[in-house]
């Protein structure tokens, strides 16, 4: 089977329903399918091993995606906030590619691999143009649909291949076939490159939702596009939805009866935040997504129910669900390992892996599945008695004081706690006595009144325990925070 499916089968449903628009341009299925025909013929004339998108998002990164799925070759969502050797060295990692998006560019650092390039507006003309001649059904390449370089940190990035087995599997595991009305809309506003990006469309192509992209994200932007087009569901990053509140709060309020859903992932979802939109939108349903682009997006879901339930409720245990991920999709399976491999038991922290169809655990260098078919995250966390995930960090994170691991998401939540703190992270700084000691970056709500340092090493003392005080702590305007909302720990050990 092929993601070709997906879309084949919106557009053999209701050819003339209104697939997706951006910036003002309306296509039906019907012309999004005979879009990514041309694109695929065109890919195979030209005998480009991939089909790269260096772009933000547009209705090309659909075509680009269902081209490419059509053309039996990957399709390679290219970061465009790399620096130039890096973006240089990945262009060369898929050469010779099909190259949409940023023509002046490629030809700067990488005219010397044998790309043919297109801009964004010259490769959907190509590509509506030839859609009614070109072949229709999917020509056989690797299996692959997607190969996805996950961000380096200490190495090169690796090249994660999601086959289509794999996102199929995601896809018909979780989403019903023309399950949304026709007024229902999604406003897509995650970069391309990011396997949210895809999920966002395959998803919606397949419950023939209306896909509104929004290709730079601005929260007066985001705003006015969801009441004009009447958006219906939309997914968002924490920094996002953190923006967006802080517009609505200082009186920026467009007409949003529409929105029935909100969907949030890619990063940790501050308690007071989440507590904030729960209130601002009383009727609308959220829903907390894990996944890792190895597992073809999402593994756990928090759904609308447990947010409110956990919002309402005075059990302790109950209330501590709204920072947990939910529970596992009934498509995959998830265990809690030590460093030994041993299974753990609810309660307990280590390293969470994750089993099921739509795991690739596959990278173009090697395959990181377990004999069984395990994939380990790197993410840590642990599951409670009634199997709600929660995550505590990646498990290169954790801080190793004197032998102990500790993990630096216990000491953010009691930190974030405090009233005066508006944002917290934990790292491990060096320590001649301990080998690493545990140290603190804040962000006061009032930047002339910071809470001394004496005052939070006496709080996380009495709330965890003494090995848990930080040795160090910074005050700081801002923490570092990718685009996807994650906060980027190296950047923060750098500041020490």
């Amino acid at each position: 089977m092929n993601i070709a499916l997906l879309l084949q089968m919106a557009a053999e449903a209701e050819p003339h329903r209104i697939g997706l628009v951006c910036d003002g341009r309306r296509w039906s299925y019907g012309a999004l399918l005979s879009a990514a025909h041309g694109a695929a013929a065109h890919v195979v004339e030209t005998g480009a091993t991939h089909l790269a998108l260096l772009d933000e998002s547009s209705e090309a990164a659909a075509i680009a995606l269902f081209g490419a799925a059509f053309a039996g070759v990957p399709y390679v969502p290219l970061n465009y906030r790399l620096a130039d050797v890096d973006l240089r060295a990945l262009l060369q990692r898929v050469a010779p590619a099909y190259v949409v998006g940023d023509v002046a560019r490629v030809a700067r650092i990488a005219s010397d691999q044998g790309h043919v390039t297109l801009g964004r507006g010259e490769f959907v003309a190509a590509a509506e143009a030839r859609g009614e001649d070109a072949p229709k059904e999917p020509r056989e390449g690797e299996g692959i649909a997607a190969q996805i370089f996950t961000s380096g940190t200490t190495a090169a990035p690796k090249a994660a291949l999601l086959r289509h087995a794999n996102l199929l599997s995601y896809i018909l595991g979780t989403v019903e076939f023309a399950s949304a009305s026709p007024n229902e809309a999604a406003l897509v506003c995650v970069p391309p490159y990011h396997i949210a990006g895809i999920a966002a469309l395959m998803s919606s192509i397949y419950a023939m939702r209306r896909i509104v992209l929004l290709p730079a994200f601005d929260p007066d932007a985001w705003l006015e596009l969801a009441a004009s087009e009447r958006v219906t569901n939309a997914f968002v990053v924490p920094t996002m939805l953190a923006r967006i509140i802080a517009r609505i709060d200082a009186g920026h309020r467009p007409d949003l009866s529409a929105l029935q859903a909100i969907a949030y992932g890619g990063g940790r979802m501050p308690l007071e935040l989440i507590e904030r939109a729960l209130e601002l939108f009383p009727h609308t349903g959220f829903t907390n997504a894990y996944g890792l682009t190895e597992t073809s997006s999402t593994i756990a879901l928090l759904g609308p129910e447990d947010h409110r339930a956990a919002l309402a409720s005075g059990d302790p245990a109950v209330r501590a669900r709204l920072g947990s991920v939910g529970k596992p999709l009934p498509t995959v399976e998830i265990q809690i390992r030590d460093e030994n491999g041993r299974v753990l038991p609810p309660g307990e922290r280590g390293e969470i892996y994750v089993r099921g169809e739509q795991v690739s655990g596959e990278y173009r260098e090697r395959k990181a599945l377990d004999a069984d078919g395990w994939f380990p995250t790197r993410d840590a966390g642990w599951l409670d008695a009634d199997g709600y995930l929660f995550l505590a960090g990646r498990a290169d994170d954790v801080i190793v004081r004197g032998g102990e691991n500790i993990s630096p998401g216990e000491i953010e939540d009691v930190l974030l706690g405090h009233p005066a703190i508006a944002d917290a992270a934990a790292v491990a700084v060096p320590s001649l006595e301990w080998g690493e000691a545990v140290g603190v970056a804040i962000v006061p709500r009032t930047p002339q009144a910071p809470p001394s340092e004496d005052e939070l090493r006496t709080l996380i003392r009495k709330r965890l325990r003494s090995s848990r005080v930080p040795e160090r702590i910074l005050v700081v305007e801002a923490l570092p925070y990718n685009e996807m909302g994650k906060l980027l720990r190296r950047e923060v050990k750098k500041l020490f």
